[in-house]
């Protein structure tokens, strides 16, 4: 969803038209340009859990074949109820599939958004490495940062890797 034509946009589903219908939110426009930054914090806040969860569900079913209610509970330190609330949310926006007693499944579109995330997640692990964070600081420091870095600045710290390596 909201790909158009391949390019990411300014949200994780490429557009933020697209991303305001996944969640059905309600975004006030400002035409102040100091307030820019800020709203593009709070809406990559608001994208945040689900992008972490479709990630995690990908990794849960690549690494054990499945992805249970509990295996989300463990891996991210919450509660059975959390992780139930956050599925029927992913699953309501059309990211999972899920029923009562089953595994949890990635639709098409969340397997797409957990590729996308999995990708920028790794490029801000690679470049952190590469400004000589250590691997376990800049593991953490990625979690954060993965989510609020801009598609130009994504480019930029590939390009930064690129040319490390050579």
């Amino acid at each position: 969803m909201g790909n158009h034509g391949g390019e990411r946009g300014s949200s994780p589903f490429g557009c933020m038209s697209c991303y305001n219908l996944m969640f059905r939110k309600q975004v006030r426009v400002s035409k102040s340009p100091e307030s820019q930054p800020f709203q593009r914090t709070r809406r990559d806040h608001a994208s945040e859990i689900a992008e972490d969860y479709v990630e995690a569900i990908a990794d849960l079913i690549g690494e054990h074949g499945r992805c249970r209610v509990r295996d989300l509970a463990e891996c991210f330190g919450v509660t059975h109820v959390t992780v139930v609330r956050t599925v029927q949310r992913l699953e309501r926006d059309g990211l999972i599939v899920t029923e009562p007693y089953k595994p949890i499944e990635l639709t098409p579109q969340g397997a797409r958004l957990a590729e996308e995330c999995r990708a920028r997640h790794d490029i801000v692990l690679r470049f952190l490495i590469a400004l000589g964070v250590p691997e376990s600081v800049a593991a953490v420091d990625t979690e954060g940062i993965e989510h609020h870095v801009s598609p130009e600045t994504l480019k930029r710290f590939e390009a930064f890797i690129d040319h490390d390596k050579r």
